[in-house]
């Protein structure tokens, strides 16, 4: 009988209680109409995950499986419905790989979902049953993407969230979705190298032409993401003076930063005002320092733009995963366990992201393909 995994509901107050893991037997899905039924191959953990595990994430649900992140291979469709602009292409994925748009309630806008009363992220989440740490699942066929062929299925299951939250903000934010733009060598700091967001937005960066300079308190992650990368250079937040360091490595014909994509918060503002160019965009993803920032004076004055962002939409997923499959960029994976049932090397995941030990993304492999030696047979 398949599989899923769910967090199970203990007392405790927000941020102090963990939630335990639980296997569940659960029915084998049947795809409704326009839906398509995906045997899983792998998932990946967000940070999200470990915040829900510690009730810190909004709207959890105990009995919708968790992780937003998956790669499989479509084996079932459901009956089509009458002149659905899906249903013409529905069978045209049967036995394909793809990916899933980790998402639901963000069709097109630009700007922000259309209703966000109804958008989600799947998971664990109360507005949507979807969530692809268990064996099956039956989602609408708009809501996948072809895997790209280049990529491994535990790379393509790395793939979806952090993709999507990176090309948000690094392309439709700070380059205002215009890719042209980076194309004059564009300087852009990413702070935090080695979680999966900052190394996407890394990648797509360097495929798009930009100058990229990273921030980590490792020196290792710094040194991969110099030489095994692209990055063009890089300093330890760590250090008090980091911002005077990344000064100097700024190229003499540019000696500014264009945009700064950031998923911490804290003092990014403080340490980086000096270093954008008048007019230029600080993005911000995430906030892990603290719930809170400072925006000075001295920013708005050089008319600096703080952009919040978060996610993205399908329309975006769509355009994040063709850039991915044309320059063939693979996503940095940092460890696999085999299993969902594997609960202490899941658990072993989750405690690499509670300690910043992981360098790419933390990936659960749940089967072979069908065509792979080894893999299920339906």
């Amino acid at each position: 009988m398949p599989q899923a995994l769910f967090v199970k509901k203990v007392d405790g107050k927000p941020g102090e209680v963990y939630y335990p893991l639980q296997l569940n037997s659960v029915p084998k899905p049947k795809p409704g109409p326009d839906e398509l039924l995906i045997q899983l191959h792998a998932a990946a953990l967000n940070h999200r995950d470990f915040f829900i595990r510690q009730h810190l994430y909004p709207g959890i649900s105990f009995t919708h499986p968790l992780l937003a992140d998956g790669s499989g291979t479509v084996v079932e469709i459901g009956n089509p419905t009458t002149n659905s602009p899906s249903s013409s292409s529905s069978s045209s994925y049967l036995g394909k790989r793809v990916i899933l748009y980790p998402a639901s309630g963000w069709s097109s806008s630009p700007s922000a979902p259309e209703d966000p009363s109804k958008f989600t992220t799947l998971g664990a989440a109360a507005l949507s049953p979807i969530g692809t740490a268990q064996d099956y699942v039956a989602v609408p066929a708009s809501q996948i993407e072809l895997a790209p062929p280049h990529l491994s299925p535990a790379e393509a299951a790395a793939l979806p969230l952090v993709g999507l939250t990176a090309w948000r903000a690094l392309v439709t934010k700070a380059l205002d979705g215009d890719v042209s733009r980076a194309v004059a060598g564009r300087n852009i700091l990413v702070t935090g190298i080695g979680g999966g967001v900052a190394l996407c937005a890394l990648q797509f960066g360097v495929a798009l032409g930009c100058n990229v300079f990273v921030t980590s308190s490792s020196a290792s992650k710094l040194s991969r993401a110099v030489t095994s990368l692209g990055a063009k250079g890089g300093v330890s937040y760590r250090d008090s003076d980091w911002d005077k360091q990344l000064a100097a490595q700024l190229p003499r014909d540019r000696p500014y930063l264009d945009a700064v994509i950031d998923g911490a918060g804290g003092d990014i503002i403080a340490k980086t005002v000096r270093l954008v160019r008048h007019g230029g965009v600080v993005v911000v993803y995430g906030m892990t320092v603290s719930p809170r920032m400072d925006w000075l004076m001295s920013a708005v004055m050089r008319n600096i733009e703080l952009r919040g962002t978060t996610m993205g939409s399908r329309d975006e997923f769509r355009d994040m995963v063709a850039f991915v499959r044309e320059h063939r960029i693979r996503p940095v994976v940092s460890r696999v366990v085999k299993g969902l049932d594997n609960i202490e090397g899941i658990d072993g995941l989750f405690e690499d992201m509670r300690d910043g030990k992981q360098f790419g993304k933390l990936v659960i492999e749940i089967s072979s393909p069908p065509d792979e030696e080894g893999g299920a047979k339906l």
